[in-house]
């Protein structure tokens, strides 16, 4: 892992969470973890098409940032977005169907996985061009600037977004109109399928945010409960007129970059050091260690789980696919 630029002993995680809300950050981060794997048996079945990028490993990002979030704040992320949406309230079920391309997904069946949303949680989805949603965070923070309201947008990208013009112009516009965004790298030490290191002249994301006077932190993205915490005095720093925010979570996505890469440039030994700080032990060492949850508790959490997701894969499998008409609907935004 990277050296981080916090040190987690610099405060007490117990100080702002619960034994309430780490438990049902257990449960998001299990359901998570159980709905990627059923993506991955539907793949493998045939039932999910197209492209499909996983998210096991980086759980606590997802969940950790959003609990932080608040009312009038807004979420937009990559193509990896199954676990954000999930995160912001989308019902297992429709969102199951959406990647199945059924009619009763989220997008009707017209978005699939990498573009998941749900607009009226303020979820604006996934996008499949690497870094094209960034100047859209950034639109949408203005729109709110212009509004006057309080609300924020978290916007997620890779560490592979980092060298590319979106990211440059958007940082740049947000820290000169002082927009209100959580610039949130998500580095899973990959693009693709070349490692930071090789890919950019500054391995370490947050330094990046230093040309644009941005305040960056670089946050152990493994522990949902420091995610929690960062994220949420991002958020207060931005409302009490700080500017824009650039937080890089230091993760590991333990599976490839989608389900067709072969995994050939890394080892058995590197993903084994990762496993050691697995996000659902890292969160169940918590509330067994510290909160004193007896591990009967989260196997009865495991259980309700894994019959939501056979409940949510049996719902899509048996919806409907789209009728043809429905090529020609939402062409047009309607006044």
């Amino acid at each position: 892992m990277a050296k981080l630029l916090i040190d987690e002993s610099e405060y007490d995680t117990s100080d702002y969470t619960t034994k309430e809300m780490v438990l049902e950050w257990y449960r998001q981060m299990v359901l998570i973890r159980k709905f990627e794997q059923a993506c991955s048996e539907q793949y493998q079945l045939g039932k999910i098409g197209g492209f499909l990028h996983l998210y096991i490993g980086q759980e606590a990002i997802a969940v950790g940032s959003i609990a932080a979030r608040g009312d009038n704040d807004h979420v937009i992320t990559a193509y990896r977005d199954h676990a954000h949406a999930l995160c912001v309230g989308s019902d297992v079920g429709a969102s199951m169907a959406e990647l199945m391309g059924k009619a009763t997904g989220v997008s009707k069946g017209k978005g699939g996985s990498m573009h998941l949303a749900d607009v009226p949680r303020r979820y604006w989805g996934g996008y499949a061009v690497v870094g094209g949603h960034l100047p859209l965070a950034a639109g949408i923070a203005l729109a709110e600037q212009y509004r006057g309201t309080d609300g924020a947008v978290l916007c997620y990208f890779g560490d592979g977004s980092t060298n590319i013009g979106y990211f440059h112009e958007s940082l740049n516009l947000s820290g000169v109109w002082d927009l209100p965004v959580v610039w949130i790298c998500e580095n899973n030490q990959y693009g693709m399928g070349t490692a930071v290191q090789r890919a950019s002249a500054a391995p370490d994301m947050a330094t990046k945010a230093a040309g644009y006077a941005m305040k960056a932190r670089q946050v152990n993205g493994m522990n949902v409960c420091t995610v929690y915490v960062e994220t949420m005095k991002a958020l207060e720093r931005i409302r009490n007129g700080e500017g824009p925010q650039f937080l890089e979570m230091i993760t590991y996505r333990y599976e490839g970059h989608s389900m067709g890469d072969p995994l050939r440039y890394r080892t058995k030994e590197e993903v084994a050091k990762w496993r050691e700080d697995d996000p659902l032990g890292v969160v169940e060492r918590r509330l067994t260690d510290i909160e004193g949850v007896h591990p009967d508790e989260l196997d009865a959490i495991d259980e309700i789980v894994e019959k939501q997701m056979a409940e949510a894969v049996k719902f899509a499998d048996e919806s409907p696919f789209p009728d043809p008409s429905a090529l020609f609907e939402n062409i047009f935004v309607e006044n």
